[in-house]
């Protein structure tokens, strides 16, 4: 079943081309629910949008959609102000959602297989330490992402790029190999750019336990055996911490791996071959001024060495080449620069460089009692992802990271996100889903019912229309990515349930027709809410 604006819009384009043979995509029509109840159940501003095409007055187009509209949804229309149409639903329209809702149950929402292949990169943080909050909230937001676009029938593959190789890997393993020599009672300096965290003492301590006196000196061997095993011992850290917080990949891309496959040298060799490269100074330049960037890129230094965009269009080159058709990478917002260099580098390969999106995720500061909690990762005081969890709860942590949008810079308010009332919006969403299962448990002995023609009052009203924007919201949010407005869709439909609880009693022995119809109506709710809370990861409860 289509939700109603859906087949509103699809009549709505039928009688605009019945009427001026004027093709119109169905999507781009503008469907809303008007905030004045007396405007009608929905509205659209379709007539204004074609008077510049049509050259007609809107109002005249607006009649004259009005006179070949077909749909049967719709009781009566009318025409307001410049050219507004207002559509009044037969009773029995929204209605419908309840046995859709309860028929589909969880897979209310999900969507038909759209055919195309997306692969979102999130997190990919260095494995040199713990995640920390900049992590969680790009991590609950490429998560959440990757939830949504799946009901919204994309086939989504999860990926997490590891950046194995390199001077801070190097640096991880000189480290280790300092506290290696430490539990051997050797006076060892850990560096300025040394890594200091209490897990990496541990595991330097533990290491001399397992290999008493091997690994003393830092030769290229042994410093080999210390990056390997501190890239394991960090990247398992990772994964714990990723699952606890409820975050998964399918894909776990290794720089390293990319770099021994001969990939890099590959797409440098495509580079060279189109006349993108230039040897200056003793450095090898990339010409990204081709492509619109403000200015040419170095990518091997003159030391020798490459830099770190190198890899990375090797890296988008492979995935560009796994058969995906839509590419998103979740940067932080110091890597805002980057986006214009790997557009470059895909048109520059011979890559569609629109298949590639790059959402930058703004800073975050944790909060206590009105004051910044400071973080440094290498200092080993950072906050991370479970100590976070482990203060507020993983649906708090993941549900204030998605609530504002990506690009907007968020501070976690610890003692809101602990709070046990209405002001804390995950409180709100998780008790109306207690209350509706609460309902259900009182009611146990009453049949839900399967017609819903008592369902007449403005609050029940306003409840089913709620319901039945769960698949715009799915859909829309899935092209869009602002998971963000799932929230928003979470805290009017708890909202539009409680103003209902409010008005209605739900279970009423004295009248149990209705209480039938109500009991299915909550049941309907409860579901919505449960899968709209399981698109950002959120556990939708039964008491509380």
């Amino acid at each position: 079943m289509e939700s109603i604006d859906v087949e509103l819009k699809k009549a709505l384009a039928n009688a605009v081309f019945k009427a001026f043979e004027e093709e119109v995509n169905w999507e781009q029509i503008v469907i809303e629910i008007p905030k004045n109840k007396e405007h009608g159940d929905f509205s659209s501003n379709v007539a204004m949008q074609l008077t510049k095409k049509l050259r007609k007055n809107p109002r005249l187009i607006a009649q004259a959609i009005i006179d070949n509209l077909d749909c049967p949804q719709v009781a009566s229309v009318e025409i307001a102000g410049p050219g507004f149409l207002n559509f009044v639903l037969a009773k029995d329209q929204f209605t419908k959602v309840i046995s859709d809702v309860l028929a589909k149950k969880e897979m209310y929402g999900v969507q038909p297989a759209n055919g195309i292949k997306a692969n979102l990169e999130y997190v990919s943080a260095n494995p040199t330490g713990s995640l920390h909050l900049g992590h969680a909230r790009g991590a609950a937001w490429g998560d959440s992402c990757a939830r949504i676009m799946k009901k919204a029938g994309y086939d989504v593959t999860r990926e997490y790029y590891v950046n194995d190789a390199g001077n801070q890997i190097t640096n991880l393993a000189l480290s280790l190999n300092a506290r290696y020599r430490q539990a051997h009672g050797i006076d060892t300096e850990i560096g300025k750019d040394g890594y200091n965290g209490a897990d990496v003492k541990e595991k330097g301590y533990e290491l001399a336990k397992q290999y008493p006196n091997v690994y003393l000196e830092p030769t290229d061997e042994n410093l080999k055996f210390f990056r390997q095993e501190g890239i394991r011992f960090e990247l398992d850290k990772i994964k714990d911490h990723l699952a606890q917080y409820r975050v998964a990949f399918d894909v776990w891309s290794s720089e390293q791996a990319i770099r021994d496959a001969g990939k890099v040298e590959e797409a440098l060799d495509i580079l060279r071959e189109k006349g993108y490269l230039y040897e200056q100074e003793g450095a090898l330049w990339f010409r990204t001024t081709d492509f619109g960037d403000d200015k040419d890129r170095v990518l091997r230094k003159q030391d020798g060495s490459y830099t770190y965009l190198v890899p990375d269009i090797a890296y988008h080159n492979d995935k560009a080449q796994r058969g995906f058709d839509i590419l998103v990478d979740f940067f932080g917002a110091d890597h805002h620069g980057y986006i214009p260099r790997l557009k470059a580098s895909m048109s520059a390969l011979g890559n569609n460089p629109d298949m590639l999106s790059v959402d930058i995720i703004q800073m975050v500061r944790l909060v206590s009692n009105g004051v910044e909690m400071k973080m440094s990762k290498r200092e080993g005081n950072a906050t991370t992802i479970n100590e976070l969890c482990e203060r507020v709860g993983v649906d708090a942590a993941r549900y204030f990271f998605v609530q504002r949008a990506l690009d907007s810079h968020l501070d976690f308010d610890i003692e809101l996100a602990t709070k046990k009332s209405n002001e804390n919006p995950v409180y709100y969403a998780q008790y109306a889903h207690a209350r509706m299962c609460s309902i259900q448990k009182q009611a146990t002995d009453i049949e839900l019912a399967t017609s819903f023609e008592l369902l007449t009052h403005v609050k029940e009203i306003d409840l089913m229309k709620t319901i039945q924007e769960f698949n715009k919201v799915i859909i829309e949010t899935a092209k869009t990515r602002q998971v963000h407005k799932v929230c928003h869709y979470i805290q009017n439909l708890a909202s539009k349930f409680h103003s209902f609880y409010n008005a209605c009693k739900v279970v009423d022995r004295e009248n149990l027709e209705l209480s039938a119809q109500r009991l299915a109506l909550v049941k309907a709710t409860q579901i919505v809410l449960a899968n709209a809370l399981d698109c950002i990861g959120v556990e939708a409860v039964e008491s509380m």
